[in-house]
């Protein structure tokens, strides 16, 4: 896990920590799910799938809640090809409890301004549904997620230069 910005940001922040994550692309089974897996496995960074992670502060709660964007149903064929084709599909924000966080590929970015998850769900009222690939995706859900909590923008842009360090 790597930081984005410099402990003495990370100080000044008072709510929860905000992290960047990447999790394969889900696929149909077979060797378009194999495909997606071989992707995430060498770093491929336009065929990964990213999501936003807040770990609470207050110590009395212990599981970080997980939020990302993605097709109401990832795994339908007939939805993969739409979506590849540039049409909008139906989407989802999903949220999730993690008991633990990932032991890689994820990234601290800030602390939230306020109640972290009670942020994102402020966040997600207004968030269009529609997924349109490379328009209105999980990268920019992520952004404008870690946006509104911490003021970081474009932060996968960030990661990006960061990384390939």
């Amino acid at each position: 896990m790597a930081s984005l910005l410099s402990q003495s940001t990370l100080k000044a922040g008072s709510g929860d920590e905000v992290y960047v994550g990447t999790m394969p692309l889900r696929a149909t089974k077979g060797p378009p799910q194999l495909l997606m897996s071989a992707a995430y496995s060498l770093n491929l960074w336009d065929l990964q799938h990213f999501l936003v992670i807040i770990k609470p502060s207050s110590p009395t709660l212990s599981q970080a809640t997980v939020f990302d964007f993605q097709p109401k149903d990832p795994e339908n064929i007939y939805v993969a090809l739409a979506a590849l084709s540039g049409r909008a599909v139906p989407g989802a924000v999903v949220e999730r409890k993690l008991t633990k966080l990932p032991r890689s590929k994820w990234w601290l970015i800030g602390c939230s301004k306020e109640d972290g998850v009670e942020a994102a769900h402020d966040f997600n009222k207004t968030w269009h549904t529609d997924l349109r690939i490379g328009y209105h995706d999980c990268r920019d859900y992520t952004n404008g997620l870690v946006e509104y909590l911490t003021g970081e923008k474009q932060v996968l842009k960030s990661l990006r230069r960061n990384i390939s360090r």
